[in-house]
């Protein structure tokens, strides 16, 4: 199976699926000297994990991630650091009863078309689990970053079915089970979930991330765009179905003349473009968002095939996400991450010695 590495100069290798004994991610390029332990990738994991309030899947995994290789008395050497992460609560035996039924809008279908075999067993290397080494390796592209470029990433729930958040406080996103930065509305949100579980359905979700302290110029002006790249990201995420960079779909409507970032001697005076111009980041605040679809694990009957193509209905039993969105947030960050130190390498390997003559002119308002 091709397609399991990202990067260039910060390269991330997945594997392992869901049911199976474990999964694990090697990262090549981080560079040396960077003060990594478990307990870094640990703090992302937790935020991740399932099991963690009762608005999620109740599958109780620990996601104890474990650092074979690549770092030495607590730092990182410059060679592969390979990270391992145990699947301790796998309940196949709620899968059997689907083995020869192919879930509607799931990856079944479409994989038994491409490979021949699939593992039903939780969707194997489909499953949503595999975005937890993305985490793993995230909290990894994370330090360097802040460590290396002073670049801090949060992401958090923009919306949830109707209901759209504002973004007031995003400190507040890491106190809440929903990831969510306007913590008044936390009440609402509750009501929505219970709703949901109660009529046995699922809603989608919308997260934004964003991403400060990036400085001017990481990124191509072609093919490896930095907007492309990280629109890409996100759209490997499980459920993502839509990406936007800064104003997104929203410029369909808007005017040139309201559009276009303004600049001032004392900085930007909008961010519409997201921080991103051209492929290459402009010094702003990077804004992306990302569309998850509501999942089709539900209980609520559904018709669909066999493998022998006859016609059945298909109804889920087992642990699911009534909003898969709602432990996105942290997986949207690790993906930014990824690209961003991936970049910031490159960036560094051509372009170290380059001196434009012109000072960054700062942010918009606002951030």
């Amino acid at each position: 199976m091709a397609g399991n590495t990202w990067g260039q100069a910060f390269t991330v290798t997945s594997f392992g699926e869901s049911h199976g004994p474990a999964i694990g991610c090697v990262v090549d390029g981080c560079p040396p000297g960077i003060a990594i332990d478990e307990a870094l990738l640990q703090t992302d994991l937790d935020r991740r994990k399932p099991g963690t309030s009762r608005y999620v899947t109740q599958r109780r995994e620990g996601d104890e991630a474990r650092i074979v290789s690549g770092v030495f008395e607590g730092v990182t050497t410059g060679t592969p650091i390979a990270v391992i992460i145990e699947n301790t609560d796998q309940r196949s035996r709620d899968y059997s009863k689907i083995k020869d039924v192919f879930r509607p809008n799931h990856a079944d279908y479409a994989y038994l078309q491409k490979y021949g075999v699939r593992d039903y067993r939780g969707g194997g290397r489909s499953s949503a689990r595999e975005t937890a080494v993305r985490v793993a390796a995230g909290a990894i592209a994370r330090r360097v970053l802040a460590e290396r470029f002073g670049v801090r990433i949060q992401g958090y729930l923009a919306q949830m079915g109707p209901i759209r958040l504002a973004c007031e406080d995003l400190d507040a996103a890491n106190t809440n089970p929903f990831f969510c930065a306007e913590p008044a509305r936390l009440g609402e949100l509750e009501d929505y979930i219970n709703a949901l579980r109660r009529d046995g359905d699922s809603i989608g979700a919308r997260i934004d991330v964003v991403a400060a302290g990036v400085p001017p110029g990481w990124g191509e002006p072609v093919f490896d765009r930095l907007d492309a790249d990280i629109a890409k990201a996100l759209m490997s995420i499980n459920a993502v179905k839509g990406v936007e960079i800064g104003d997104g779909f929203g410029v369909v409507e808007t005017r040139g003349s309201e559009h276009r970032d303004e600049m001032a001697p004392t900085g930007f005076r909008s961010n519409h473009s997201g921080g991103i111009q051209g492929g290459i980041s402009s010094g702003q605040t990077i804004r992306a968002s990302m569309a998850l679809k509501p999942t089709s694990s539900i209980v609520i009957p559904g018709d669909t095939i066999d493998t022998r193509g006859q016609a059945t209905q298909m109804r889920t039993t087992g642990r699911h996400d009534p909003c898969v969105g709602l432990r996105a947030a942290p997986i949207a960050e690790a993906m930014l991450a990824i690209v961003l130190l991936d970049h910031a390498l490159r960036h560094r390997g051509q372009n170290a010695d380059v001196d434009s003559g012109l000072p960054p002119i700062g942010g918009e308002p606002g951030g």
